[in-house]
């Protein structure tokens, strides 16, 4: 069988978790698929566990970096090696549901639309040294609930609070088409990156079914568990306000507005919390200045809950 889909898997440092990741690529319910491999030059055995992947099944194929470039470069070391129809992410901490790429890629198959995006949920540790399932969320079933097909951004404003990679799946056309690429040397990458595709494409699927189980790392080394260090707070901020620009400048004025509110009341209050014991005044200044400007978006639009108004305004005075 000619595959039709490539899934790009970056892994750094990822040995406890990529067979799980390969594994739910192996049990997918649609076989036509390909997987591109890309070591970022880990120190521990991903590698290994990659090579032995491609030793065993011919539709894995392994890329090493001989230095760490970080994700973004990963990504488009697999981006450059795409020849199939169809392109996907996994990061190699996640894991696939069975049927996601059935699902993403049927939808693309009907439609002809430049994407499909799915629903994930997390994966958080339990008590007994494993992984539970969570439940989908408020945001992400705002995105993806109910199922459309050939949808604008402008039709659908909400689908701009989804704004990951793996939850898609895209022709690659059209990352060719819209010169898409992940910002090398940047941290939540991803955030931007979406952002152009809907603003982008011309139509996009929605698909409500989970198609990702994303990963809350017991030993809080992932990305997005470490924003109370400043530096990563800086890049997250930075990538929230790079992914409102991207909309405000194409004109996408309903997902400016979509996009404002969920940042308040989503991203805002678990920072302002942070904020309030954190040791450096600088992190509070960084998140009152992010603030002020995310409210002079649209924020005094926005339906706020007690709660988020409550870090609004503690956040507008930092």
């Amino acid at each position: 069988m000619n595959a039709a889909i490539t899934i790009i898997v970056p892994g750094f440092d990822v040995a406890d978790y990529a067979a799980e990741a390969l594994d739910s690529l192996r049990a997918q319910t649609r076989g036509d698929w390909m997987a591109i491999l890309v070591d970022d030059a880990s120190t521990d055995a991903t590698g290994a566990l990659f090579t032995a992947a491609a030793a065993r099944d011919p539709r894995f194929r392994v890329v090493r970096h001989a230095e760490r470039r970080g994700l973004s470069s990963a990504r488009n070391t697999g981006l450059d090696l795409v020849e199939t129809p169809y392109l996907g992410f996994l990061d190699a901490d996640d894991v696939l549901t069975p049927t996601a790429l059935e699902r993403l890629a049927g939808a693309l198959d009907e439609t002809g639309s430049d994407f499909a995006v799915g629903a994930y949920v997390r994966l958080r540790p339990d008590a007994t040294g494993g992984y539970a399932v969570g439940d989908v969320q408020p945001w992400v079933a705002a995105a993806t609930e109910p199922g459309r097909r050939r949808t604008t951004i402008d039709e659908h404003p909400d689908a701009s609070g989804n704004i990951v990679a793996w939850s898609k799946l895209s022709r690659i056309d059209f990352w060719r088409r819209a010169g898409l690429r992940f910002p090398d040397g940047r941290l939540y990458e991803d955030q931007v990156v979406a952002q152009q595709m809907y603003s982008r494409a011309r139509r996009f699927d929605v698909v409500p079914d989970v198609v990702v189980h994303w990963r809350e790392r017991a030993d809080g080394s992932s990305i997005t568990q470490g924003k109370s260090a400043l530096p990563v707070l800086r890049e997250y901020l930075a990538a929230m306000v790079g992914g409102l620009d991207v909309l405000e400048h194409a004109g996408h004025a309903a997902a400016v507005r979509s996009r404002v509110r969920l940042i308040l009341t989503m991203d805002l209050p678990p920072l302002v919390d942070l904020a309030r014991i954190h040791p450096d005044d600088a992190y509070r200044r960084a998140l009152g200045a992010f603030a002020r400007e995310v409210w002079a978006r649209g924020g005094a639009h926005s339906d706020l809950d007690e709660r988020s108004a409550r870090a609004v305004a503690a956040a507008l005075l930092f």
